[in-house]
């Protein structure tokens, strides 16, 4: 019988010893292929970092001597030529914003984050007033909830609020009576901060594409954007350990929720 429990203990020693070489095994592949794509995205932000800051300044050369030649060369170019130089300049305007959104999102990426407690609520009722004011015309009814708190970098969470409101604002545009709400929910046991609108909305089978860079699910006629807004939103919220998803409907507005 102890020889039966001595065989017994054996075979099961060397069965503990096999799993657990191959649980190292697999765990140093883990870790070699996290610090692979580690070094991948690295290089991938420095390099959308280099290339956006380098793209900068041959993009004001261009919009500059186009401006120099519209403003005192307007009667040699004729119609013709003033229409396609005003095309020039506002391509390159265009493209100038774009390069500001791209060098945004790589900041976000290599930014520490600073976790401090942050009241969310005067950050939206500060970013509602921003907007009141560059657009005065616009009567558009904020409900933001007092004493919304959490952890988290307040410079980052400024630019989602921004970000979410930003969007919001846009897409209630052509509403008679826009409203924008900023809130919380029950989620999961937990709390989930949600922005709302009454707006534009949007299909929900093309949900997954939200938070995609470049993508856009309404037109730059219809709506103006460079489709990265979103995508810095969900990084930083990724960043702080949280969640961002959407829902809405086409013309019945959208709700953006997100977690920290």
């Amino acid at each position: 019988q102890n020889r039966a429990l001595r065989e017994s203990k054996e075979g099961l020693e060397q069965r503990v010893a096999e799993r657990t070489g191959e649980l190292e095994e697999r765990n140093e592949a883990l870790r070699h292929n996290s610090a692979q794509l580690l070094a991948a995205n690295t290089e991938l932000d420095a390099f959308a970092y280099s290339v956006s800051h380098d793209l900068r300044a041959p993009l004001r050369s261009i919009d500059g001597f186009s401006q120099v030649l519209l403003e005192d060369y307007a009667a040699q170019l004729g119609e013709a030529g003033q229409d396609s130089l005003r095309r020039v300049r506002a391509a390159t305007q265009r493209m100038g914003i774009l390069i500001d959104d791209l060098l945004k999102l790589a900041r976000v990426t290599r930014a520490e984050i600073r976790a401090e407690p942050v009241d969310l609520s005067d950050l939206a009722r500060d970013i509602a007033a921003e907007l009141q004011r560059a657009t005065p015309e616009r009567l558009v009814e904020f409900a933001i909830a007092p004493h919304l708190k959490a952890q988290g970098d307040p410079r980052l969470l400024r630019v989602v609020l921004d970000n979410l409101l930003r969007n919001s604002w846009k897409y209630t545009a052509k509403q008679a009576r826009p409203r924008i709400e900023f809130g919380s929910v029950e989620e999961n046991g937990g709390r989930a901060f949600m922005v709302r609108d009454n707006g534009a909305g949007f299909d929900m089978k093309y949900a997954d594409k939200l938070f995609g860079v470049f993508q856009r699910l309404h037109s730059a006629a219809e709506f103006e954007g460079t489709g990265i807004g979103l995508a810095t939103v969900r990084r930083i919220i990724n960043r702080h350990g949280g969640r961002i998803w959407a829902e809405g409907a086409v013309d019945q507005g959208a709700t953006f929720y997100f977690t920290l």
